[in-house]
Parts: C-alpha cells; structure tokens; sequence
C-alpha cells in the first residue's frame, strides 16, 4: 500500500527512534526502504539490524551524494501505491500514515498533508512553520483555494500517490534545500489535495545538539545560502509560469523565515561582503509591493542590509532579540501626527540618511480591548475591561463603547480607571426587541488617529457578547 523512503546520514543517536515509528505504524502494509548516504558513524548498522528483523525494511548504501539523490535512488526501488518520505532524525506517530491514507483512499486526492510538532529536548512544541496551514482539516482542497499551504515546505508531513508523482515527473535536485521546489511542485500540480488538521509527524529541532551534523546546523554558511536563494529562485520561477498568484504569499514568507538565516550569518562573520551582495540579489528578487508592506522593523533591517550596514544591523538584531515585551510605537508631528518605531537610530535617522518610511508604523497599530468582567447588580448589567493600543505608551485620549445585535446600535456612558480600565453599565430595558446576543464595541482617538475593534473575552480568544436573560422571539423578559 505505502512506501517510504528514508535518507540515513550520521544520525546514529536517533534513527533508532525512527525506524521503530515506522515498524510500528497502525498502517501495517508498508515498506521501508532505508538509503545510507556514505554515513561514517554506525547509523548503517542500526539499519541493517532493522532490515534483519522486519522484512518490510530494505537498505541500499551509496556514497554520500546529499539527501535529494538518496531519496531519488529510494524512490527508484518504491513499489508502493502511495508514497512517504521520512528523515531518519525524526519521528512519525503512529496514526499518521493510516490517516494520510485512509483520506486519499476516500477522496482521491492527490496527496494528504498534517500538521507537525517540534521536538526539542525531548519535547514537543508547535512547528511555527506548519501551525497555519494545519488549524483545520479541509479535504479535497488547493493551494491556489489555500494559499497559505506555501507555508507547507517540506516533503515529509505528506503522502503521495504514486501515480501522481510519476505523472508529473517529480524528482529531488542535488543541494542542501531539495524539499523545498518538490513540495511546493506538488501543491500546484495537484488537482486536489487534503489537509488533515491532525499530527502527522514530529520533526526533531537540532539546533542545540554539540557536534550535530543535522543541515540546519550549518545554515547561515556562505555555500549554504546560496543554495537556499537557489531554492528560492527555483519556486518562484516555477510559480511565475504555474501559479503567479501566489509569488506574494510566497515572497512574505521568504521574509518571514529565509531572511533570517542571512542576518545570523552577517551578525557571526568576520567578512561580510559576499552575504551582503547575496542579500542585495535576494532583495532585488522579491516583490516590491512585499517589501513595502513589511513590517517597520523588518524593513529597518532590509534596509541597512540593501546598505551595506552591517554594525548598525547587528546592533538592530540585537535589539529585537532583547525586545522580549514588544518594540514601542511613539507619535511625531504637531499638526500631522505620524506613527514610527522607537528602534535604534530613530533619532538620528536622518544623519545616517535613512528615511522616516523605513520607521513607518502607522499600518502595525491595533486596538486591544478585552472584557474582565461582567455582573448582574439586580437592576443593570456593568462591564469592566481595559482598553489600549498595541505598542503605544500613552493613554487613549477618548474611548466610546456601543453595543450591537447587528441591527440596534445602543450607545453606553464610560467612566475610565486607571490607565487603560473602562467601566460601563447596561439598562436591559435599552435593549428591549433586540437579539438575544450583543457585542461590545470600542472607538478610541489618540492625537487624532481613529480606531475601532470589538471587544474580547478574557483571554482575547473570542468575541466577547452579552446574553441577555430570558429573551425570546416574542419579547424579552426583563431579569429580575
């Protein structure tokens, strides 16, 4: 039913784990089939003792060519109806495959995707990248109807049908970053794919690890990044000829995660010409309209990168990594009041040329308004919440709260506490002939810049309402 091909290079301390994820998957019809890629510790002895045992496992042994040929060269032996891919560092539940399956089997899709944990120091934590895609199942879906699927890199959260793959004549490059173009292949040359909101796979974080051999441990080398920007190029001339739409998505999250990498290798290396003129290519790759809509720190970085800054880069990243409660948004401006990040050089940007847009924040401020409580006295309902505004220091300078059924708009007396407490009540008999649900909202003005949200639950998961007592169609029944 299922093949699954695993590239094995010194990974000796884990792949045990590994292959007995994969001999103990609920999905019994399977094979394994291992490829050692030349690894020199004794990760193919371990392998060898799987395929001794079980004989679902195969080994293949090549030298060490990367993990795109290693999978290639596995692939070449697959005989499966579908298809998997699993690193020999990580390691599958043991649903996964029987879930994957299990859903191509009734939709007929062309591949089915999960979510995926991290697992770092023995345990898991949510996988930043995959959390998105993987909030709800969806089957029988599409990248183009679901375009944050170009979050969904990576190969191995997957399974394929084999038909599918061969059709389209999928195959790992050479490189570092191989999953990458084929994943992203795969999504738009589907005619449907599924999404499983379930855990498919825990991918294991190898940052920390001393004298890991894990890729990641080397990603902010020079060779490195350039074949990630290679990767990159290679996705979105694919999406140029197949799916422009979705460029800007995926540019957002070049800037999002890839960037990054470039920043770590600039802030540790001693010369720094050559990361710098990758950074430029990289900037001059991507969408203008994406870059102008990052966010103010993000386009402070870019900046002093285009520039060749690099000391007052550090010094920013620095800033950002110290930044635990968030970064400040401070007003300018007698007459016409603009909204700037409070970051380093803020004030002697313009010695250092670099221009009031770059500070810009006006797009990243937000209302926060969340309701503490609320209590019945006998006679009126009374609210206390807090209201304030993302990032900015001061104080809204006025605040108004109306309720809303969606037809009725009933506008309340706020008395404020504090710095950012509001305290409202509610005569029921205001609310007489409306819905049996009201939400609570919020305007505020602050040196002449308007906002508006509804309020919050407690824990700012959902919208609050209030629900009155006693209402029905035929007219509420006033709490006594």
């Amino acid at each position: 039913m299922l093949s699954v091909v695993v590239p094995i290079y010194n990974v000796e301390p884990y792949i045990t784990e590994c292959l007995k994820s994969l001999a103990t998957q609920t999905l019994e019809d399977l094979e394994v089939i291992m490829v050692d890629d030349g690894s020199t510790d004794g990760s193919r002895e371990l392998a060898e003792s799987f395929a001794a045992l079980d004989s679902r496992f195969t080994l293949i042994c090549q030298p060490n060519q990367g993990p795109g040929p290693a999978r290639n060269a596995g692939l070449r032996l697959a005989k499966g109806v579908y298809l998997a891919f699993a690193d020999a560092d990580d390691v599958v539940p043991s649903e996964a495959y029987e879930l994957l399956v299990g859903s191509l089997e009734q939709t007929g899709s062309d591949l089915a995707c999960g979510g995926v944990r991290r697992i770092r120091d023995g345990e898991l934590e949510e996988s930043s990248l995959h959390e998105r895609p993987f909030r709800r199942t969806r089957p029988g879906t599409h990248i183009l109807r679901k375009p944050s699927l170009t979050r969904d890199r990576t190969v191995w959260n997957k399974v394929y049908r084999m038909d599918f793959w061969h059709r389209h004549g999928l195959a790992f490059p050479s490189g570092i970053y191989e999953d990458v173009p084929v994943a992203m292949r795969a999504h738009v040359l589907a005619d449907s794919v599924d999404v499983l909101a379930d855990v498919v796979y825990h991918w294991r974080r190898r940052d920390d690890d001393e004298g890991a051999t894990s890729i990641t441990q080397h990603r902010a080398e020079l060779d490195n990044l350039r074949e990630r920007l290679a990767a990159i190029r290679a996705v979105r001339d694919f999406l140029s000829e197949r799916a422009p739409d979705l460029i800007e998505t995926f540019d957002g999250l070049v800037l999002e995660k890839d960037i990054v990498f470039l920043f770590q290798a600039l802030e540790a290396a001693k010369e720094t010409r050559s990361l710098v003129e990758l950074g430029r290519e990289l900037l001059e790759m991507l969408s203008p309209a994406v870059l102008a809509s990052a966010s103010s720190l993000r386009r402070l970085e870019l900046h002093l990168l285009e520039h060749g800054m690099v000391p007052q880069l550090r010094r920013v990243r620095r800033f950002r990594r110290e930044s635990v409660n968030g970064t400040k948004i401070v007003p300018r401006g007698l007459r016409t009041v603009n909204w700037y990040g409070d970051y380093p050089y803020f004030r002697s940007r313009r010695r250092l040329r670099i221009p009031d847009s770059v500070y810009d924040a006006s797009a990243e401020l937000k209302l926060l308004a969340k309701v503490e409580e609320c209590t019945w006295t006998g006679s009126e309902f009374q609210i206390r919440a807090e209201v304030a505004l993302h990032r900015v220091a001061r104080r809204p300078d006025s605040v108004h709260l109306w309720l809303s059924d969606g037809r009725r708009r009933v506008q309340l007396e706020v008395r404020r506490v504090g710095r950012h407490g509001v305290v409202a009540t509610v005569d029921p008999r205001r609310l007489k002939g409306g819905g049996p649900n009201w939400r609570l909202n919020v305007r505020t003005e602050t040196k002449g810049l308007v906002l508006k949200n509804v309020f919050t639950d407690g824990e700012g998961s959902r919208t609050w309402r209030l629900s009155v007592p006693g209402w029905s169609r035929s007219g509420m029944d006033m709490p006594q």
